[in-house]
């Protein structure tokens, strides 16, 4: 096996147990048994379990972007559609058999108070999200505080449909996003 091979499925190993198990439930032996390599090898690739956690945050924001980014551009030109196309996106994910809610908040709840690099990662993906929806906000014309209120309410949704286990919670946030959405343009 490959430099590479056993990269990818350490990664892919690790992605799947710490998004249904748990980040701290998941130690380094069940995460070599699980990719099939050996403890030498994974430590070799990954000195320490942060450097893992960061390697499968990196895939999952990736991940995000480029779902995200395609529910959007498949939206259209419209600027309001391409808005409301976010949570036609998040209500896809929850519908997913093995949606855990958000990785990056699951690892910020686990991880995030003690380890300074997991915490700054997750910050990071979020602004990122928030920077994507103001740019999504700036091309309606719309003021700028309505990126915030929607990007407020998505991670909310992230979080409730987590909990609940209820995928309609997208279907209620998007409800909720065109009234905000409405409310914007009515100011404008």
């Amino acid at each position: 096996m490959t430099e590479d091979e056993a990269r990818e499925r350490i990664l892919t190993a690790a992605e799947e147990l710490y998004y249904r198990k748990g980040y701290a439930a998941v130690g380094m032996d069940e995460l070599r048994a699980a990719a099939g390599v050996s403890l030498r090898r994974l430590y070799a690739l990954f000195p320490a379990k942060t450097d893992i956690v960061a390697a499968v945050l990196a895939r999952k924001h990736a991940q995000w972007e480029s779902g995200l980014s395609g529910t959007v551009t498949d939206a259209g030109d419209d600027p309001r559609a391409r808005l409301l196309a976010v949570y036609e996106y998040l209500e896809n994910w929850f519908c997913a058999d093995d949606f855990r809610g958000c990785a990056f908040i699951n690892a910020f709840g686990e991880l995030g108070g003690t380890n300074p690099e997991v915490a700054e990662i997750v910050r990071t993906h979020k602004a990122s999200f928030q920077e994507y929806m103001a740019g999504l906000v700036a091309d309606t014309g719309a003021p700028a505080a309505l990126a915030a209120q929607l990007s407020i309410l998505a991670e909310g949704a992230q979080s409730t449909a987590a909990i609940s286990k209820d995928p309609s919670v997208a279907v209620q946030a998007r409800g909720a996003a065109e009234v905000l959405i409405d409310a914007a343009f009515a100011r404008a």
